[in-house]
């Protein structure tokens, strides 16, 4: 995997964890289309998530119909490299922002 792949998949994965902190409930339907990711990626990186051990999935009754939902938990150690991710996240978009200012400022000195 391509180093640029890399940090897109570690995205998505602060993304999703960040998500699935606030609102365990949430569908991987509903999880998709509020990150604009595909129903297949995002059942992809909920799948590497559970199997490294960093979400927990819990069944409950959704509704009175008696259909079962999903109740995805981060583990401690899913907290702990939630916190780590972040961190590289937030130091990665910042050298984006700077890079990004650096390069306005270049543009605006042509007008």
């Amino acid at each position: 995997m391509s180093s640029r792949q890399a940090k897109l998949q570690e995205d998505t994965y602060v993304r999703v964890m960040r998500l699935l902190e606030e609102r365990p409930h949430i569908s991987q339907r509903e999880l998709a289309r509020t990150l604009g990711v595909s129903l297949g990626g995002i059942n992809y990186c909920m799948t590497a998530l559970i199997d490294k051990g960093l979400v927990k999935v819990e069944n409950f009754k959704r509704n009175k119909s008696g259909r079962l939902g999903y109740l995805y938990l981060l583990t401690p150690t899913g907290i702990s490299e939630k916190t780590k991710l972040t961190a590289s996240f937030l130091s990665r978009k910042m050298e984006e922002y700077e890079a990004l200012k650096v390069e306005i400022e270049q543009l605006g000195g042509e007008f």
